[in-house]
């Protein structure tokens, strides 16, 4: 099994300095390329200082520059706010840019927030429809002189200009939950992401039996690769443990708050929640955390992670989005690729 990085900027408080986010961003995205983890991956997302990443591409191209060995993957690029030549040609100017390391993760998009403003009247249900739409186009456009006629697009016979390094293409990603987006993906010869957010060990395996179910129905497809992305702590001790499942679990009251979009938001921000608010949630808890994510020392995470390995994920990404300190994240970071990296060797 293979380890990444996944990791975007965050801003809760509009005192902290963007530019500082981004400098903490490269840093940590150094020690992964240090520290020989296989991969980076950051996504896209719009007028969310929550989660800031307008383009994935321009990250990436920067990190290109900067580190040596890692791939650089989009994590995701949400699909629907794209023409497919526009996506085509971007993506194949951004593996020229990078040398071949070029990874192209792609979803339909979570945030209502997102959708009203870029694509308003559209519905989870369209976008995953858009996304069914673009990807395999952007594939076609990669292999030049192909004409669309579609239910969102059409357009006549283009090439993508340019055309990427990687032969055939870039790996594909597709980020999927239900059994449809398995199908989609590995009917198609795409790698597959999965997250569980903040569900228990019951939902990794539920979403690896929807992907073997969906390899069973594809048997002549060569079996693609399949991600695993959670939320990973690694600390050194008890009390470090709880802090970082307690970060954790107000991480999960804010991602539950931008997804319901129910909350007043200024300059980007959503309006704080309160110490009384977190408590009470119905379902989020630091406890439940504790249990359902990676989160614990150096062993337990080994465990898990071996599990996971078990079940047949080819990836396992830390996803280090969590509210804590530049400071702790690094921590965690370094802890991870120091003493549980190597409990994989080979």
């Amino acid at each position: 099994m293979k380890f990444s990085l996944f990791i975007h900027l965050e801003r809760i408080d509009a005192s902290e300095n963007q530019k500082k986010l981004y400098e903490e961003f490269l840093e940590l995205c150094e020690i992964a390329d240090r520290g020989g983890m296989h991969a980076i991956w950051t996504g896209e997302h719009h007028g969310m200082n929550f989660t800031i990443a307008p383009n994935p591409f321009l990250s990436l191209v920067d990190l290109a520059r900067r580190t040596e060995n890692v791939r650089l993957g989009t994590g995701t690029v949400i699909a629907p706010f794209w023409h497919p030549i526009k996506l085509a040609g971007e993506a194949a100017m951004a593996d020229i840019m990078m040398d071949g390391r070029l990874e192209v993760g792609v979803a339909r998009g979570a945030y209502s927030y997102e959708y009203e403003r870029l694509m308003p009247g559209m519905d989870a249900w369209e976008a995953g429809q858009r996304m069914r739409e673009v990807l395999p186009a952007v594939v076609k456009l990669w292999d030049g002189d192909y004409a669309h006629e579609g239910e969102f697009w059409n357009f006549p016979a283009t090439t993508s200009a340019p055309q990427p390094i990687q032969e055939p293409h870039p790996p594909v990603w597709v980020a999927a939950r239900d059994p449809n987006s398995h199908e989609f993906a590995v009917s198609n010869g795409f790698n597959v992401q999965v997250t569980p957010l903040w569900n228990d060990d019951r939902e990794v395996h539920s979403l690896m039996e929807r992907f073997n179910d969906a390899c069973a129905n594809n048997p002549h497809i060569e079996r693609p690769k399949i991600m695993l992305l959670r939320h990973t702590y690694v600390g050194d001790s008890e009390a470090d443990i709880q802090r970082g499942a307690e970060e954790i679990n107000r991480f999960y009251n804010y991602f539950g708050a931008w997804f319901k979009n129910e909350r007043p938001i200024s300059q980007g921000l959503i309006h704080p929640l309160s110490d009384e608010e977190i408590a009470s949630h119905p379902f989020y808890s630091p406890q439940e955390m504790r249990r359902a994510n990676v989160i614990g020392d150096a062993a337990e995470v080994i465990e898990r992670l071996k599990y996971y390995e078990d079940l047949g994920y080819d990836e396992y990404s830390f996803w280090i989005d969590s509210g804590m300190s530049f400071e702790r994240k690094k921590a965690s970071l370094e802890r991870f690729i120091n003493q549980v990296i190597p409990a994989f060797d080979g």
